[in-house]
């Protein structure tokens, strides 16, 4: 199995000369399983740079997209999924329903295809697309790969997925802010939410245990997190603090924040990485760029 970056920006996408090392496009990983099955972790805009790869492929093609959660920089690559276009080819796009309005993850795609936001619509589109909205917590099997979920931290509801195939795992996070507890000591409600908190990290630490490659978003800096709070994103310290409980072969820092440029970028990984030399239990730490690739 092996995956592939073509989108590691958070938010809103930041081309330009400040980017060009690690990419201006938000949030999309290519992963193959050993047969070849095409996964793909969400479709922000480095979606349609893996279109544009995938046309030089053998044809046709059958895509398996897996949307963390609905936020625009990772689902606005998806109209400009360039196998959608071509007759033969098959889409299937897996992900949450929405517990506020029951929709499920049609939803994501009918609401981008309305006249008044891009000019074509469903109709006018050859492949063969499919909608699979997915049950909380249930693996599903994905060629010779399985695909399981979990329920993160974010404003929305927001599905990790760790994808195992034959001896060897991914877990990608998408967009997770470390628990907190919303109420103050004393007050009635905390030592619910607490346990409330440990049940639903249980759940994550569980669902990615041991596995060979952890996927994160870390968004900011420690110094800088006090003031995002409540935002829906990690730091590299709260990435870095997850790999190790859960026992993780290796962590790619991902989601880089859009007003940070690439020398920024790397001045803030080199700092936290100093911090926690030499790094727990051989972790190897890497800080993802558009392309890297990666075979386990």
């Amino acid at each position: 199995m092996k995956f592939r970056f073509w989108g590691v920006r958070g938010s809103i996408p930041s081309p330009g000369p400040r980017t060009a090392r690690y990419g201006g496009n938000t949030t999309c990983i290519e992963v193959q399983s050993d047969n070849g099955t095409l996964i793909v972790l969400d479709g922000g805009t480095g979606l349609f740079a893996l279109a544009q790869n995938l046309m030089t492929r053998p044809q046709p093609i059958s895509a398996n997209i897996f949307i963390t959660h609905s936020h625009w920089d990772h689902i606005h690559g998806l109209p400009f999924f360039t196998p959608l276009f071509v007759k033969g080819s098959k889409v299937r796009l897996h992900g949450a329903k929405d517990p506020l309005t029951g929709n499920g993850i049609e939803h994501v795609m009918q609401a981008q295809l309305q006249n008044s936001y891009f000019p074509v619509s469903e109709t006018q589109m050859d492949a063969t697309i499919e909608y699979r909205t997915l049950s909380l917590e249930e693996p599903i099997p994905v060629g010779d790969a399985t695909v399981s979920n979990v329920v993160m931290n974010h404003p929305v509801t927001n599905l990790g997925y760790r994808i195992s195939c034959n001896g060897k795992a991914v877990f990608f996070t998408g967009d997770h802010e470390p628990f907190y507890n919303i109420h103050p000591v004393g007050d009635p409600r905390h030592d619910e939410y607490a346990l409330w908190m440990e049940a639903r990290q249980e759940a994550i630490d569980r669902a990615m245990r041991g596995v060979d490659a952890l996927i994160v978003d870390c968004s900011y800096t420690r110094d800088e997190y006090p003031a995002k709070q409540g935002w829906g994103h990690g730091t590299f310290d709260s990435a870095l603090a997850m790999a190790v409980r859960v026992g993780a072969k290796a962590l790619y820092c991902t989601h880089h924040e859009p007003t940070r440029g690439d020398d920024e970028l790397e001045a803030a990984f080199k700092e936290v990485m100093a911090r926690y030399q030499p790094l727990p239990h051989g972790l190897r730490v890497v800080l993802a760029y558009e392309g890297l690739e990666v075979e386990l």
